[in-house]
Parts: structure tokens; C-alpha cells; sequence
């Protein structure tokens, strides 16, 4: 089954993302953009909604989410009911999100790391299963249920 990977960002994360929808493309998988199409100034939070919003309904099953830290778009998707995004800086952080916390979301610090790991972060990421047993006990506890 061929699987579709949601992305967006926000314009300090634009050119590594086009750089990734061709390493993902490259690697067998479909990429659908939820924007931004520009390095113009936009608000990160306008695109870490329509991601998450996507990943959330289930129409996809990964996102990867990128900004100048990596933090305001990821706050932005964890805002999302059902939203587990992680800002993943190395591998190990990216490989642990995946295996201890079913992240659902990587998050990208486009200003503070270079292509090469962003690729291989994403990389680990999409390769990595969630391990189960006590961390699905602790994934559980992550939602407020009022």
C-alpha cells in the first residue's frame, strides 16, 4: 500500500521541506503539501493547523511539520486532539518520539540543523515503530478528558 505523508511549514521552513517531498518522493512515498508555497512571511500556525487537522481525521497517518525552531508549529499541531508532535533536533530524539511516544508528527528545526540529518531525521522517523507494552499505558495518559 502506497502511503501519503502530510508536510508543511511555515516560510523559514519552505526550502528544506521542498528538499524533503524530494527525498520522500525519491524513497516510494506521496507527499501532499498543506503550504506554505513561499519563503514570504507567514504565520506558522495557519499551516501546522491544516496538518494537523489532516493527520487528525486519520487521512494520514504521518505528518512532519517544519519552522525556524521547530517549537511554534509543533505547539500549533499539538493542539489537535489525537496530535502526538515531537520536535526532533537528532536521530535518537527522532528514533525515541516514534518508539516511546507514537509520535505522529516530527517536527524540524529548519534554522538549527542541516539538510543532510533533517533527511536522515526524517528518515528514522517514518522507519520506527512504536514499541507498545508500558509506553502505550503512558501514551494513553497524554490527553486532558474533561
Amino acid at each position: 500500500m502506497e502511503q501519503i505523508i502530510a508536510i508543511a511549514s511555515d516560510h523559514a521552513g519552505y526550502n528544506m521541506k521542498l528538499s524533503i517531498v524530494e527525498h520522500l518522493k525519491e524513497k516510494g512515498f506521496r507527499v501532499k503539501d498543506f503550504g506554505t508555497n513561499s519563503i514570504e512571511s507567514v504565520d506558522y500556525p495557519d499551516f501546522g493547523h491544516l496538518l494537523a487537522s489532516a493527520v487528525e481525521s486519520g487521512a494520514y497517518i504521518f505528518g512532519i511539520s517544519l519552522c525556524g525552531s521547530g517549537n511554534g508549529i509543533s505547539m500549533a499541531t499539538n493542539k489537535h486532539k489525537g496530535i502526538r508532535g515531537a520536535l526532533c533536533w537528532s536521530k535518537e530524539i527522532a528514533r525515541l518520539a516514534r518508539s516511546h511516544n507514537d509520535a505522529n508528527i516530527c517536527s524540524l528545526p529548519a534554522r538549527f540543523i542541516d539538510l543532510t540529518l533533517a533527511k536522515e531525521i526524517v528518515d528514522v522517523f517514518l522507519d520506527t515503530a512504536c514499541e507498545g507494552g508500558r509506553h502505550n499505558l503512558r501514551i494513553e495518559k497524554i490527553p486532558i478528558h474533561n
